[in-house]
């Protein structure tokens, strides 16, 4: 019930569903029509920059901890990186920085076995997992079923934390564990592994923010519009596991 609840809720946090309801009530109002109007323009203009969304994300993103020159028992992998088609077939979508991360730290000796942890997060659910997908990834990779630990029923980050330490624990793989997760996750994740009493060292990728400032910044998109649901809902669900 709480994994449906949290996906409908999301939909009223979205800032343009605010910057729509404002310019929706200035439109049947007589007596503050001006303000909500400007209130409403103001709304979509804030979350539609990337100047503002960039600026939050360099405050928002956990820093990397430094792994280089050390080797670890597990580097735990969240899923989203996999999406599926509509004949039911995996492929890597935007998020895909997180495989390549993981595995450049397998390949080099930062870790000596790879755990992934994602099955369907869908509401409406099929028998299709990333776990079975990203198996046969790694496969390719030349990783062998030895060094792999596989959880395919996660379908959110709380139960990615509960499921990795029941894997790492019957696997008897000591930490502390590079987590690698997108930057914008990583503070939520931390915070659910930590909570679940697994030591983790935060390996973030996939950043959303620009590299540097540019005219463009100032100028609304779809794109600025995209990373703010995205951040919102970070904090959304951080603050959740922060008081649960």
């Amino acid at each position: 019930m709480y994994f449906i609840l949290s996906k409908v809720l999301f939909l009223f946090a979205m800032p343009v569903f605010w910057a729509f309801v404002l310019l929706v009530y200035a439109a049947f109002s007589k007596k503050y029509k001006q303000r909500l109007l400007v209130a409403g323009i103001a709304v979509f203009y804030f979350f539609s920059v990337r100047l503002t969304v960039d600026t939050f994300g360099r405050l928002w993103d956990v820093k990397s901890a430094n792994v280089k020159g050390k080797q670890y028992s597990s580097v735990i992998l969240l899923g989203g990186f996999v999406s599926e088609d509509e004949n039911g077939n995996g492929y890597f979508n935007g998020a895909s920085p997180r495989y390549n991360s993981a595995v450049k730290l397998f390949k080099e000796g930062t870790a000596k076995h790879i755990l992934f942890t994602g099955g369907n997060g869908k509401l409406r659910q099929s028998k299709f997992t990333e776990a079975a997908f990203v198996k046969d990834a790694l496969h390719l990779w030349g990783v062998p079923d030895s060094l792999i630990l596989l959880d395919n029923k996660a379908r959110n980050t709380e139960e990615n934390a509960k499921f990795s330490k029941e894997l790492l624990l019957r696997a008897k793989l000591k930490p502390p564990y590079v987590l690698v997760t997108s930057a914008y996750h990583m503070r939520r994740a931390q915070l659910l592994f930590e909570k679940n009493g697994l030591e983790v060292l935060p390996y973030p990728c996939n950043y959303l923010e620009a590299e540097n400032f540019d005219t463009g910044t100032v100028i609304p998109s779809a794109e600025a519009m995209a990373s703010w649901n995205i951040y919102i809902k970070e904090v959304i669900g951080y603050i959740v596991a922060l008081i649960r």
